[in-house]
């Protein structure tokens, strides 16, 4: 029999801690109108000193699991993308695992910055279908204010931090729900568009987010266009199939310019990124529960991810929900 992975259920956390761009503005060289022209974001959320990237994902993944009316002891494999673990080692994961009351599963961190969900999702989807189990969470979870440059105000004003999480589940047969297709890439030519100046193994530092936004935005909306009908091909579908597109949360002028030139309606994209700004590996799980949350996406619609991050690495997937 086939086996496919069905999406159960979704939550979402966020900080306590809302910061506004005018609360920013008082800190940084910026104003609210200069923000918002340029992004689109007003408004994103910062962790406190008690709340972290495990933290976050723990409650969220508690928040899946209730709505999907499953047990945590029901999991057996929890992915958890992200780019800024609590620790070096162990990964993440096994905190929320233990977090979660759940004495043994497979655990472990995936680590494709803002595509890091779509890795994950994959990595899950395969790990279901190959019998490797039969309930996961798959959590995108990111304390990205812990390495911004708070003195370079063409990167701090556009992250913010939070977590999401699905549950997937694996069932036979020919359904109609699940993940039907997904699509993945990586080039790793254009490390210094995007990426952290630190780490372990060369400055034994956390280091800092620098990015070149001009060149980004250029390969984004190529990268995320080409994925999207991509994995569209892959799952037999037209563009006009789709009821609903989440993409990463990265910049409004990103959305707005991908869609158009896909030819999709501005309607059927979720948007999020002007209350949580860029939460990278966070953003598409966050949109997919807010969505779900205030009634948007409804069982039977057919939603495609996407998203594209440092590396340079881009993905997308196709689901009926």
């Amino acid at each position: 029999m086939t086996r496919r992975s069905v999406v159960k259920g979704v939550g979402s956390a966020l900080p306590k801690r809302s910061v506004s761009n005018a609360e920013l503005a008082a800190q940084v060289d910026t104003s609210d109108e200069w923000i918002v022209e340029r992004t689109g974001i007003r408004n994103r959320y910062i962790a406190d000193a008690g709340e972290t990237t495990a933290t976050l994902a723990h409650q969220a993944a508690t928040k899946a699991l209730e709505h999907a009316g499953i047990a945590a002891s029901d999991v057996g494999l929890i992915v958890l993308a992200t780019a800024t673990p609590d620790q070096t080692f162990p990964s993440s994961a096994t905190k929320v695992q233990a977090m979660l009351g759940i004495n043994d599963c497979i655990a472990f961190d995936v680590h494709a910055v803002c595509t890091g969900f779509l890795y994950a999702l994959t990595v899950a989807d395969s790990m279901l279908r190959s019998g490797a189990a039969d309930t996961a969470l798959v959590i995108g979870s990111e304390t990205f204010s812990r390495i911004l440059d708070w003195e370079d105000r063409a990167t701090c004003v556009l992250f913010g931090d939070g977590a999401g999480a699905l549950v997937l589940k694996a069932e036979e047969g020919e359904g109609e729900s699940g993940i039907i297709a997904t699509k993945l890439h990586a080039d790793g030519r254009h490390n210094e568009l995007l990426f952290v100046d630190g780490g372990p193994s060369t400055t034994q530092t956390v280091g800092k987010l620098r990015m070149k936004g001009k060149e980004v935005f250029r390969h984004a909306v190529v990268n995320l266009a080409q994925v999207l009908n991509e994995v569209l091909a892959e799952a037999g579908l037209q563009s006009s199939d789709v009821d609903w597109v989440v993409p990463h949360q990265a910049n409004a002028r990103i959305l707005d310019a991908t869609a158009r030139k896909l030819g999709l309606p501005p309607e059927k994209v979720v948007v999020t990124v002007d209350r949580h700004a860029n939460t990278s590996a966070a953003s598409v799980p966050l949109a997919f529960d807010a969505a779900v949350r205030d009634g948007r996406i409804k069982r039977g619609d057919l939603v495609v991810l996407e998203a594209m991050g440092g590396g340079f690495t881009w993905g997308a997937a196709a689901l009926r929900y």
